[in-house]
Formats: C-alpha cells, sequence, structure tokens
C-alpha cells in the first residue's frame, strides 16, 4: 500500500511514525512533511493547502491512501476533492468539518439534538457584546467562531479582560474572519479531556482518552496555546463513563451530521469538561489533536492503517476490538521563545539525536527546517518529546530526561506535565 500523508507538525510525523510500523505499506509519501519526517518517508514539495497538486501527485503516485493532518485543507474540502475523483482519503468533507470550522454551527448543531454543551450567546457586534458582558456573572469563555490555531480562546476571569477579549476579536480583528464572529459561553469547571474517535459515518469507535495542556506556563498560568503537553491514559475515565461519552456526545454528533446530508468519515476530537453534572463538550475538532497523537498513538497496539482503511470502506463495524499496550505515554511540547505571540525562529538545535537514542523515547518534529546551520527551529511548537513508561510517573520521568538535552536558544515548555495526578 502507498500512502500519502498531508501535513508537516508534530500529528503528522507522530502519523508517519505509525503508518511506517504496519507491514501493509511499502511507500510513504508526505507533503510537505519536515526534517523529522523525512527519516522515514519521501517528503514532497508541495504545501497542505495546494488541493489541485496533492489530487495531481496521488493521481500520479497511485497513492492508495491519503491521510489528512491539518484542519485548513478539511475546510477547504480536500475531502470532498478526492473522493470526487475517486481517490481514498481519511478525513471529512467540508461541511462535516464545519463541526470544528464554525464553533457557532457546532454549537447549534449540538443545542438542537441536545448533546450537553455549556450555554452561548453569538455576536457580531462589539457594543451588543460589551453590554452583554456587563450583566453576565464571570468567568466567562470567549471564543473566536473560526480557525485559529488554538489560539482564538480566552477564559476571563474579570469584566476589564473579557471586553478587552470582544473587543481584539470584533473591533480589532486580531484573528482577522476567524474572529468577526465572536461566542461568549459561560465557564464550567472541572476535570478536561481529550477524547479522540475513529467513525465512518456510521460506527463510533473511541480512542484512548487523553489530557492535553493549552496554556503556555506552569500551573495553567498565560495565553493558551495550540498545546504545551498531554498524557495518555487518564487513570479517571472508566468503561462506564467512555460508554456515557460515546453515546451521549460522539454517535449523536455523527449521527446529527449524516442527517443533514454531511455524512462524517474520519478522526472525531472532543474536548470534554467532566462537570458534576457530567461531560460537557467545550469543542469540537475534525483531525487528530495535536499534541494528543503524539500518546494516543504511542499506546496503540493495533495496526493503525487497519483501522484508517476501516474508515474510509465503510467497514469499522468489521474492525476487531482496538489493542493497546500497557503503561502511560507523556508528552512535553518545547517551544520557541516569543511563543505564543511571535516565536523566534532560525535558532540552532542541539540535542534531538541524543535525546531520541533514550530506550521509549520519540522526538517528533514540530516547527524544525533543515539549514546550512544544521536542524533550526521554524514555527512556535518546535519538538514534541514522547516517551512510554511502566506508569505516568515513569514516562514523565523519562520525558524530561530526553527534553533535558535539548537545547535551543529562547527554548520554553512546561515542567509540570502530567504532575497534578491523572
Amino acid at each position: 500500500m502507498r500512502v500519502l500523508v498531508i501535513g508537516g507538525g508534530g500529528r503528522e510525523h507522530t502519523l508517519v511514525w505509525k503508518i511506517s510500523q504496519s507491514p501493509r505499506v511499502t511507500d510513504i509519501f508526505c507533503a510537505p512533511g519536515n526534517p523529522g519526517i523525512a527519516t522515514l518517508a519521501e517528503c514532497v514539495p508541495i504545501q497542505a493547502g495546494n488541493i489541485q497538486d496533492l489530487l495531481s501527485f496521488a493521481r500520479d503516485q497511485s497513492i492508495d491512501l491519503t491521510v489528512v493532518g491539518p484542519e485548513a485543507p478539511l475546510a477547504d474540502g480536500i475531502a470532498d476533492t478526492f473522493r470526487q475523483a475517486r481517490l481514498r482519503i481519511f478525513g471529512p468533507g467540508r461541511m462535516a468539518a464545519r463541526i470544528e470550522t464554525s464553533k457557532v454551527f457546532a454549537k447549534d448543531l449540538m443545542r438542537r439534538h441536545g448533546i450537553p454543551t455549556p450555554s452561548a450567546e453569538t455576536f457580531t457586534d462589539v457594543v451588543r457584546a460589551q453590554e452583554y458582558l456587563r450583566n453576565h456573572r464571570l468567568p466567562v469563555v470567549i471564543k473566536a467562531d473560526g480557525l485559529a490555531q488554538g489560539k482564538g480562546v480566552v477564559v476571563a476571569t474579570t469584566l476589564d479582560e473579557a471586553q478587552q477579549a470582544v473587543t481584539d476579536l470584533l473591533e480589532q480583528k486580531v484573528l482577522g474572519t476567524s474572529g468577526s464572529t465572536t461566542i461568549i459561553e459561560e465557564f464550567v469547571a472541572g476535570d478536561e479531556l481529550s477524547i479522540m474517535a475513529l467513525t465512518d459515518g456510521n460506527t463510533v469507535v473511541p480512542l484512548l482518552a487523553s489530557r492535553d495542556y493549552k496554556r503556555i506556563f506552569d500551573n495553567d498560568q498565560g495565553p493558551n496555546t495550540g498545546g504545551m503537553g498531554s498524557f495518555a491514559p487518564v487513570g479517571s475515565v472508566d468503561t462506564a463513563l467512555m460508554n456515557r461519552i460515546a453515546n451521549e456526545i460522539l454517535q449523536p454528533i455523527v449521527d446529527a451530521l449524516s442527517s443533514l446530508g454531511s455524512p462524517y468519515r474520519g478522526l472525531l476530537y472532543a474536548g470534554i469538561m467532566l462537570t458534576p453534572d457530567g461531560p460537557n463538550v467545550l469543542e469540537c475538532n475534525a483531525r487528530f489533536g495535536d499534541p494528543e497523537t503524539q500518546v494516543v498513538l504511542s499506546l496503540l497496539k493495533t495496526d493503525l492503517v487497519d483501522l484508517l482503511d476501516g474508515v474510509v470502506a465503510h467497514q469499522l463495524d468489521t474492525i476487531p476490538t482496538i489493542e493497546w499496550h500497557e503503561g502511560a505515554a507523556v508528552c512535553v511540547v518545547l517551544a520557541s521563545g516569543g511563543y505564543p505571540g511571535r516565536p523566534e525562529v532560525g535558532k540552532t538545535i542541539h540535542g534531538v539525536e541524543e535525546a531520541g537514542k533514550l530506550d521509549d523515547v520519540m522526538v517528533f518534529h514540530a516547527g524544525t527546517a533543515m539549514t546550512d546551520k544544521g536542524l533550526t527551529t521554524a514555527g512556535g511548537r518546535v519538538l514534541g518529546v514522547t516517551a512510554l513508561g511502566s506508569d505516568h510517573k515513569a514516562a514523565c520521568a523519562k520525558a524530561y530526561e530526553a527534553a533535558e538535552r535539548i537545547t535551543f536558544d529562547g527554548i520554553q515548555y512546561r515542567t509540570d506535565i502530567c504532575a497534578e495526578g491523572v
């Protein structure tokens, strides 16, 4: 089987790494890829948003399966284009991907179908939004409607902070059109989970629960990022809770999209808050999470290609029970100085090879480039240092041991990933 993975970040490096372990796969290509991916696959100089060139490449190279990593090409309809050309692709069509590309659409869908989610109001006018905030209990959560690479959410604990957030989105247009419609959402407290599930539009198969860390600094301080670390499994998630999430959230979302004529085929991600009233959906994504993919796929024992193929072939119900390795996985994200604002790039990276030599450690490249100076930083999140262990404590210790071997100017990472218990 010849496989094409689209994207060039840490999630895509993890996907390529796991796909390369399948005995069914003969050739792997990645567009555009990165220096880490280049050790496992042939990197193709086509950007993830160039759908027509990707389509031509898949045809010319007789690609048997295309796997879409990032959300932007899904939002642009790459899965629809490939399916119309009778090419096999893993990922939802543009209409189904609205579950991520429009938070307003997702919130309305969940309201109509009784899927538990915090209450919210939608605004396009800054004056109305400011007035609403003056009469609303704090804290609140301010969200940009469109795609914002994990940076379109502000948890505001004061009125000044909330008003500044809506001003930034609706008046200052700091996120462009992504924030031209803004949601003000009820704040709910509890333990947060990341649940990723495979679905072929009918059958829904959840993967291991994981937890990620959105804030840039320790103790959940500072602005939101795309994710600074993760771990799996989550000890508090038993079979009963996972079944409840599947039956009350995941399956109803898939069924609701199908009822709209937008069958969902791919990976459905739900960010869940475990409130005193039960699990509530905070967000939905239309693709593998990052950095959750790093820990979940590290623990996957079943052949990933069999699962992806089952989705594409609409035969997910025929796949035997998914098997998992024992133990735990922890991912620590090493980020550039200045992130999540303007990251400092072009800094020479040292120690990646030494870190990767540790047993049960994988260093996934997220924002790197190979230049005449060697391996350098090329984005906000640079590397995802991921380790396996017999338990969370062992995996955590190994991940930080590896992280300490890597250096570059301005490096920053959280020191409390998986520290508060599981």
